[in-house]
């Protein structure tokens, strides 16, 4: 049980800091933390991540950071790609959908490293 408190916490803060989705946190979490195969561990995110979503989204309206329209579209449109995503996890080892999340999150921390070393100073912010 604690570990699943610290896994919230932590994800919860690194999704409304970040903007990263929690399932950055929830996935690994859940698997070394409370023992979760891959496959228990990516669905137990998604369903994990709908109050996270809520209240991230929540609170960034109301500073006016959500562009509504431009996140319908991406919702709307991820539907059937959530739905294809998960029949294919499903058709996959757990050992593949492992090593596949571990090659995203470097790609992605690659990327970010990149991004930093090209534009290491933010633009200010626009009020």
């Amino acid at each position: 049980m604690i570990g699943a408190i610290a896994i919230g916490l932590a994800a919860g803060v690194i999704a409304g800091l970040l903007g990263v989705g929690g399932g950055v946190l929830f996935v690994p979490g859940l698997v070394i933390f409370l023992g979760l195969g891959q496959h228990q561990a990516e669905a137990t995110s998604l369903l994990a991540i709908v109050p996270v979503a809520i209240v991230g989204t929540y609170r960034q309206d109301r500073y006016g950071n959500v562009r509504r329209g431009d996140a319908l579209l991406l919702g709307l449109l991820s539907l059937a790609g959530a739905a294809a995503g998960v029949a294919l996890a499903n058709a996959l080892s757990g050992a593949f959908l492992r090593d596949a999340f571990a090659i995203l999150i470097v790609i992605v921390a690659a990327q970010l490293v990149r991004g930093s070393l090209h534009d290491p100073e933010p633009p200010p912010l626009s009020e």
